[in-house]
């Protein structure tokens, strides 16, 4: 959520960020309502102070048997009540309406964010090159060879968009999850394992409802639909509320903490090469890296969340490059997007393995974290940051792309193998 008081004072400015995201805000009028919404609760706050006062001349009269010439002020009563109802009602319906801008409103992404559309994302450094010798098999061919990925009757089972991992492929699943998580640990991340399922308020704090609240899979629905129980579409939902409502000492920060969970979205892929196999599905593994910082140390923490998913990708030997996105293609709740992404030869395109993302103080102002500064004063909001540390479900096709031999065989990653993979996938 965007700081209101921001809005009030420099509502061109926001304007301009928020236009980065082709998002058109009618600032006017909400500084409008803001107005109507502030000056209503100042007549409330003015009517109940009133009727507070009246009421208790009305107490003392009685207490001290003067209260037979009372009928005027029973009446003023009587007609402040009646004012201080009417009052209330429109002000909680200001509020609602106040709050409803507000929450529909997404980050503004940060200064050195260039404007537009995934078209202008910014290629930052590219690792590695394609290999010029391979004439690529498709990931899907290849993982039916090997006997890796059961697409069939992953679809029988639940239908489209899933799979089912067998073998050696299970076995290569896991002990990427496993790697990762160890990896993870040693640099001094929690290891948290969170429930799957989370409340509306999680996904209110995250920023991703109201707006987004028919792309996840809701298990209880509320009024009007809304997803009052919903699975998890990505461990960092879960993560960010670790501390909602919370307070936490500056001493303590930064915290960082890695997940592993299955992530469930409606989204999935189609008969598209694109998204054919396990590139795009309703439900897919990942380790998921968060961050509560100091606002001072974010840009820090967020290159250090970089940095952890470009060691991982460059470890298991696959050419990649990463990208800063451009505002509109960045997440709304996100100020600042890193994308690690690798390349898939039979499609002569990178794809996403890990987003790398600052939320500035969005997310921690809808949720209510705050810290106080070790030398006292006022508290203030922390940054949160969060980064795939990685998904798999895209990392497969990239090590049996890239990594295949032309026999049809494909090299595990020697960092795998300590996991009782075979050196080989035959």
């Amino acid at each position: 959520m965007l700081d209101v008081t921001l809005i009030r004072q420099q509502p061109e400015q926001v304007r301009e960020a928020l236009r980065k995201r082709a998002v058109d805000a009618d600032l006017p009028a909400f500084l409008a309502l803001d107005a109507r919404f502030r000056e209503t609760r100042t007549t409330v706050e003015r009517l109940r102070g009133e009727r507070k006062r009246i009421s208790a001349e009305i107490a003392a009269h009685r207490r001290t048997g003067t209260a037979a010439d009372d009928d005027d002020l029973q009446a003023t009563a009587t007609a402040l009540a009646d004012q201080v109802t009417e009052a209330e009602a429109e002000l909680a319906q200001l509020a609602r309406e106040h709050q409803q801008f507000l929450d529909a409103l997404p980050n503004l992404p940060d200064e050195d964010v260039i404007a537009g559309g995934k078209e202008n994302n910014e290629v930052v450094r590219t690792v590695g090159a394609p290999r010029p010798d391979l004439a690529p098999r498709d990931h899907v061919q290849l993982a039916q060879d090997l006997g890796l990925v059961d697409y069939r009757r992953g679809a029988a089972l639940a239908g489209s968009g899933h799979w089912i991992y067998r073998g050696d492929g299970a076995a290569l699943e896991w002990a990427l999850l496993n790697h990762f998580l160890d990896s993870h640990r040693r640099a001094g991340y929690e290891f948290v394992l969170p429930p799957h399922l989370l409340t509306y308020e999680a996904g209110y704090t995250a920023g991703q409802f109201p707006k987004f609240a028919d792309e996840v899979f809701a298990v209880e629905e509320g009024e009007g639909g809304r997803p009052e129980r919903f699975l998890l579409p990505t461990a960092e939902t879960a993560l960010v509320n670790l501390y909602r409502g919370e307070t936490l000492d500056e001493a303590e920060l930064p915290r960082k903490y890695v997940a592993y969970t299955p992530c469930y979205r409606k989204e999935s892929g189609s008969h598209r090469t694109a998204d054919r196999g396990t590139l795009r599905g309703h439900q897919f593994n990942k380790v998921e890296l968060f961050q509560f910082a100091r606002p001072a140390d974010s840009d820090t923490a967020q290159l250090e969340l970089l940095a952890r998913a470009e060691e991982l990708v460059a470890g298991l030997g696959l050419h990649y490059r990463v990208t800063k996105l451009a505002a509109g293609d960045t997440s709304p709740a996100q100020a600042k997007t890193y994308d690690v992404e690798v390349w898939l030869p039979s499609l002569g395109a990178y794809t996403e393995v890990s987003s790398v993302s600052n939320a500035r103080e969005y997310q921690a102002r809808r949720g209510g974290i705050r810290y106080s500064p070790e030398g006292g004063g006022k508290t203030a909001y922390v940054h949160t940051l969060n980064a795939s540390g990685l998904a798999t479900s895209r990392l497969l096709p990239a090590i049996l792309e890239q990594h295949q031999r032309p026999d049809g065989t494909v090299v595990v990653p020697e960092v795998l193998r300590r996991w009782g993979l075979p050196d080989l996938l035959a």
